[in-house]
């Protein structure tokens, strides 16, 4: 499958461009999010593509989205391929694209975390808390959490998302919303848990993005994909250490090892850095959600 960096049609209508999904305005209440295979570290989108990245992560967004439409409702539609715009190349696109609702997103990340990991471990060593609120004392790095935690964010979509408290999300979108909003994310975190531990894999933290579509809170974006969670493999887990996990860490661990700032442009990848993160994210959709590409 040719590795794709940026999606074109053209005549079709551009509706939003991040990191890594190109979206498409289908003129009919939808959307064509097409997932490229950019990889962005640090918030920098960096020069090389990850291949196959992209149908990946749409593949187990797919699986994922029928798999927990019983909790709340998410926003994939029948692909309809036959009424589609010509210019969509649907043999080329398919396995990468979904076809959407266009709803109205909410502007926060709602993160939930089961075990102290990055951002959430620096604030731990820092402070004692976790989103501004206290954690037991003699927690360590890749510590299970005494209960899971709901840790908002608001959105940005140039950089990074602001932490904020439970109390920030409720005076941004109001009590009730705020309430759901936890609920939702919980329940979703608890049910993919269960099924990521049956499988010899530890669900340590992920994050959601929810929208109205017709009035209804609905599951937006991408879902337990590996750019969207920490996935970690239970029989090596320990206390006290970072953990080999299932996603873009061995982007992260060679970036570190250069004398980059961080800021755009980013380096390009090695060839063995690119074919690691690969295979990593092919196991993730293998065992997790049975994906074979």
């Amino acid at each position: 499958m040719p590795t794709l960096t940026s999606a074109v049609a053209e005549g079709l209508t551009v509706f939003r461009r991040g990191k890594v999904r190109d979206t498409f305005d289908l003129g009919d209440g939808t959307l064509l999010m097409v997932a490229t295979d950019r990889i962005s570290a640090f918030d920098v989108v960096l020069p090389t593509p990850i291949p196959d990245k992209g149908s990946i992560l749409t593949q187990m967004s797919r699986w994922w989205f029928d798999n927990t439409k019983n909790i709340v409702p998410n926003h994939l539609r029948p692909d309809d391929v036959a009424s589609l715009p010509v210019q969509v190349d649907w043999d080329a696109w398919g396995l990468r694209s979904m076809r959407v609702a266009r709803g109205e997103r909410i502007d926060i990340e709602c993160v939930v975390r089961g075990y102290l990991a990055g951002s959430g471990w620096k604030e731990y060593r820092q402070s004692g808390t976790l989103a501004g609120e206290p954690l037991p004392a003699g927690l360590q790095n890749s510590s299970r959490l005494p209960s899971l935690r709901f840790t908002p964010a608001r959105k940005n979509d140039e950089g990074h998302d602001e932490n904020i408290s439970r109390a920030q999300l409720a005076g941004a979108v109001g009590a009730d919303l705020a309430q759901r909003l936890e609920e939702v994310s919980l329940r979703l975190f608890e049910h993919a848990s269960r099924h990521c531990e049956s499988l010899g894999i530890i669900l340590c933290d992920t994050k959601f993005e929810f929208g109205f579509v017709d009035g209804e809170l609905t599951l937006i974006d991408e879902v337990f994909t590996p750019d969207s969670s920490r996935f970690w493999e239970a029989s090596t887990w320990r206390e006290g250490v970072d953990q080999p996990s299932f996603d873009k860490q061995f982007v992260r661990d060679y970036l570190e090892t250069l004398d980059w700032d961080k800021t755009p442009p980013g380096p390009e990848l090695p060839t063995g850095v690119v074919e690691r993160t690969r295979q990593k994210y092919l196991e993730a959709a293998q065992r997790i959600c049975g994906v074979m590409l």
